[in-house]
Formats: structure tokens, sequence, C-alpha cells
């Protein structure tokens, strides 16, 4: 199976517009226009019935020690850890694109709604829900997709995963809440095949 996006180009970097975040020179960060990449596929399995797809950051910070201090830089050195973007299931089986921006086209403060879509699959929260659960401005259930955002003052590109998964099933066994290594653990043993590719991103000028 094969995954591509004319949104950006594998391993190269994701354009400012699919973030959650870009560069202001006088705040660090500011909103940005947040829209979900395209994405198109082929080479799909027989059997298929069903497709998910998954984007995690692989390279959050494991430790806030450092987090947005002016003096310094989050080490390249710290152990990372992932951060789900977008969590997207029961895609039909006849599909085979996703158009930009037909899942997300804003900041959407305490979250859009969900699991259904207009579209039919369903979306999983984010792990923005966690990460705003404490902001009283924007706390709230991050369903679906919204893009990068990375630590101003980190120290290393971070890298998003784009993962397409075949399933031999219509509907993946999760409801409500549902959570990217919910959805992992519910496809165990439906899968027929995987495609994945990558783009990166910071808010570190230095970097950019």
């Amino acid at each position: 199976m094969k995954l591509w996006s004319d949104s950006f180009l594998d391993g190269r970097a994701i354009p400012g517009e699919y973030a959650f975040c870009v560069i202001d020179p006088k705040s660090h960060v500011t909103l940005s226009a947040n829209r979900n990449p395209h994405f198109a596929w082929d080479d799909v399995p027989a059997g298929t019935r069903s497709f998910v797809l998954i984007c995690h950051d692989v390279d959050v910070p494991s430790k806030p020690d450092d987090l947005f201090k002016e003096d310094r830089e989050i080490p390249a050195s710290l152990p990372r850890v992932d951060f789900f973007h977008w969590v997207l299931v029961d895609i039909p089986g006849a599909e085979r694109a996703l158009a930009a921006g037909s899942y997300s086209k804003e900041v959407t403060p305490r979250g859009k709604n969900g699991p259904a879509t207009a579209h039919g699959p369903r979306q999983g929260i984010n792990d923005y829900t966690g990460w705003f659960a404490s902001d009283h401005d924007m706390s709230g259930d991050y369903f679906g997709y919204d893009g990068p955002c990375p630590p101003w003052n980190d120290s290393i590109l971070h890298r998003y995963m784009f993962t397409l998964y075949a399933l031999d099933v219509d509907r993946v066994a999760v409801d409500g809440k549902f959570t990217g290594p919910d959805v992992l653990k519910a496809i165990g043993g439906h899968v027929l095949a995987k495609a994945a590719i990558s783009g990166t991103y910071t808010l570190n000028p230095r970097l950019a």
C-alpha cells in the first residue's frame, strides 16, 4: 500500500497552514489555519473494508523543565514521547483520498465536536485535550485534527508520522472519547497493510 500527500513531501517540512501555530516574531507563536493535510493512497490489499489514519508527533519532550524558557533550549538529548494529533477511523474501504481542509479548517478553542463527522468516519480525541485541560480559555475535548505546535524553544525538528491502516473490519471497536492508543489496541489482528509518511515542523526560528 502507498500513501502520499499533495500538502507536503515525505520527510520534508509541513507548511504552516496545516499547523496549529506558526512563528510570530513578537510573541514566539500565533494561531494558524490548522487545516488537515491532503492524503491519498493506492495498492490497497484485497479484502479491505475500512481504513484508519493516525497522526502523532514522536518528538515531544518527556519533561516540562525547560519548556518555554527564554534563556535556554530544550536539549536534543531529552527522552521523547508521543503526542497524538489525529485519530480517524471507519474510513470506507472504497475511499482513496482525504481532501485538505475537509476535517479541520481552523483552531477551535475548547475543541471540535465528535466522534461523528459530516463525512461518515469517526474521530477520536487528540492530545491537546490533556494539554489544555487546565487552561480556562482552551480546555475541552479536542476531537479530530489539530496540527503541529511544538515548543518554540525546542532544539530539534519535530517529526509527525501519518500512518494509514487497511483493516478487515467495517468499524473499529471503540466508542466515545477514544484515543490513539485505544485504536491501536482495538485494530490488533485486523490490519491487512499499513503505509506511512512523515513531515517535520518547528517553531524555533533558529531551525526554521
